[in-house]
């Protein structure tokens, strides 16, 4: 027991989360957070801090990256943690900042900023209900521009008890959900109105190819009229092979992981209409670093400018 009856602290605390405790500077101020009920000397000892040292680092120094570390957590809060360091690098340097990823990346495990994850995925193959059409696309998802080649998949959601299921169209050129459907069952029904919504549009053109797996939709007699009739090329996933449909699972695991699994919905009904803001938002806002940091339609309509 020290003399005048003060007690010597068992043990500093432990820094917060995303703090190192070989951080001199750190340990100094606990040191100074404990001070009041403790006699100094005890406290410098515990920590193995000599007063010199305790001294010169309680000095507030300057912080050289206080506008960017200010612009990296509102990026972060803005996206709603669905960007990680390279892409929030690419965001504040197309703003002017003058910063690698590399100091963006420290900056964020000093916030304790992190990015979302991702999980799962409906499958809809139920054997060889129809006519398959052979894999032309081949894992070729290089597209030189836009309406070349397009890909289409169904995913399910679950909120709560209840499920609904997405069936969008995405153009291999930039990412760009075309058009897509929400439906409380995974029918025919879903699928042809996508298509219906995508002819809509005006963008296909001959020998367009629409890829898909061989879910039972795409083996369907209505769904291969239709695209015969608008002369789309289709092309299909071998069987059991998720890499062939690479594109789609990507916008699916992204969606997920930035939107489903870190949110909590009232019910379906409110989970369907941050959906299609998430959409709006993927297509208009979210950018891309192999689109050069634009979003999807940014680069679509760029291109179109140059061209």
């Amino acid at each position: 027991m020290p003399k005048g009856g003060e007690r010597l602290p068992k043990k500093i605390e432990g820094p917060r989360p995303g703090r190192k405790c070989r951080d001199v500077r750190y340990r100094a101020h606990v040191v100074r957070e404990l001070s009041d009920g403790h006699a100094l000397k005890h406290l410098l000892k515990a920590s193995g801090l000599p007063r010199s040292t305790y001294y010169y680092n309680l000095r507030k120094k300057p912080d050289r990256y206080a506008a960017e570390r200010k612009r990296i957590r509102t990026v972060h809060a803005e996206h709603r943690g669905r960007y990680g360091c390279k892409r929030i690098s690419a965001q504040v340097r197309s703003e002017g900042y003058l910063i690698n990823h590399k100091t963006v990346y420290r900056i964020m495990k000093e916030e304790n900023l992190k990015n979302v994850r991702r999980r799962s995925k409906y499958r809809s193959y139920k054997g060889e209900i129809g006519r398959t059409a052979p894999n032309i696309l081949n894992r070729n998802f290089t597209a030189t521009g836009p309406n070349q080649k397009w890909t289409t998949d169904v995913t399910q959601i679950n909120i709560g008890a209840n499920k609904c299921y997405l069936s969008p169209i995405l153009d291999m050129y930039n990412g760009e959900i075309v058009c897509y459907t929400i439906s409380d069952r995974p029918d025919l029904k879903m699928v042809m109105d996508m298509l219906t919504k995508a002819f809509a549009k005006g963008r296909t053109r001959n020998g367009l190819i629409l890829h898909s797996d061989q879910g039972w939709h795409y083996q369907h007699a209505s769904y291969q009229k239709s695209l015969r009739d608008h002369d789309i090329v289709q092309s299909m996933s071998r069987k059991g092979n998720c890499l062939d449909n690479a594109m789609m699972e990507n916008f699916f695991g992204i969606m997920k992981s930035e939107l489903l699994y870190p949110n909590t919905f009232r019910d379906m009904d409110h989970f369907k209409d941050e959906l299609r803001k998430y959409i709006k938002y993927y297509n208009n806002d979210r950018i891309k670093l192999r689109l050069k940091g634009m979003s999807p339609v940014q680069y679509r309509t760029h291109n179109t400018v140059l061209s």
